[in-house]
């Protein structure tokens, strides 16, 4: 059953950042891992529009205004993006009866969008049946 839905969309353009200020950016919003990820493409400010699309629609979908670093941008090596909730917001997933977290991002040149749509059990009414850390059901 679906108990939380995210989308933000993202001006690209806003992201396109000089070393100096993306430093400086990076220690409030993306982590070392998202600041990586970016770096590794040709277009670096889309990914990181992307990142924080996500981070945003993320926030929505719990309704909760979790700290920006506390939320991790990750992708499977197929390139498939999701959500790990990090340090003390992993315990929303299972205050929440979060069982999966969907992420999907897209951008073009000029804006990023996210959508995040958290899932429950619905054997467990909505509660998850078992503890579940955040790497185990983030997004996957």
């Amino acid at each position: 059953m679906i108990i939380g839905l995210g989308t933000d969309v993202a001006e690209v353009e806003r992201f396109r950042f000089d070393d100096e200020k993306l430093a400086k950016f990076s220690r409030k919003i993306f982590t070392p891992e998202e600041i990586a990820h970016a770096r590794r493409h040709r277009y670096p400010h889309e990914r990181l529009a992307g990142a924080f699309a996500a981070k945003e629609a993320t926030r929505k979908a719990f309704g909760h205004a979790i700290p920006w670093r506390l939320i991790g941008v990750r992708h499977e090596g197929s390139g498939k993006p999701y959500v790990a909730l990090l340090g003390r917001a992993a315990h929303l997933i299972t205050a929440r009866g979060v069982w999966r977290m969907h992420l999907s991002i897209s951008h073009s040149e000029v804006n990023a969008v996210a959508t995040v749509i958290l899932e429950a059990d619905d054997q467990a009414g909505g509660v998850v049946s078992r503890s579940l850390d955040s790497e185990e059901i983030a997004a996957k």
